[in-house]
């Protein structure tokens, strides 16, 4: 016996169209699910993603990452330069070398740390540094944290170097 009249028309359509309509509705309930699951996945990266992935999001980062990039280097006009004169002498030599992105991490108030990973092929091994650089943007100041980053600074007080006193050292107090 029938009760409803959707019940009635349903057992009116031939099964091979029932199979097919019930695959079609899996198919697209399946698509969607997948669909669902991508944008809910760019979702959760996005809210998650690392804050030093992209530095110009943020203005003063991206005066951080200027600051470092354009720093005296030891026997270079820029760190930046430094790190092109390195990547182009390997190539020139055919060893190979995986120069990481720089990154940029917000400390505390106006300090930054910014990092770049280099892996560099040797004679028979290969070579890993992490150059690390602290930038403090009040005093516009850049410190290598790092003993990589510590060889590539230049020699003095201005050059950033750890143990290095800062430019402005206060005179000792008059004795009586």
């Amino acid at each position: 016996m029938i009760d409803s009249e959707t019940d009635a028309t349903y057992d009116d359509v031939p099964l091979t169209v029932q199979r097919s309509l019930s695959r079609y509705s899996m198919s697209k309930v399946i698509h969607y699910a997948v669909l669902l699951l991508l944008l809910a996945g760019g979702l959760v990266y996005w809210w998650t993603r690392p804050p030093g992935l992209n530095p110009m999001s943020d203005p003063q980062a991206a005066e951080a990452l200027a600051l470092v990039q354009t720093h005296r280097a030891a026997g270079y006009p820029t760190i930046l330069q430094a790190f092109n004169e390195r990547v182009r002498i390997q190539e020139a030599r055919k060893l190979g070398l995986r120069l990481g992105e720089w990154q940029v991490i917000k400390q505390e108030g106006q300090r930054y740390e910014v990092r770049i990973y280099l892996r560099e092929q040797g004679t028979t091994q290969w070579f890993e540094r992490d150059f690390i650089w602290h930038v403090d943007l009040g005093t516009k100041r850049v410190n290598a944290a790092s003993l990589p980053a510590d060889g590539l600074m230049p020699e003095g007080p201005e050059g950033g170097r750890a143990g290095t006193p800062p430019a402005t050292v206060p005179p000792p107090p008059p004795t009586m």
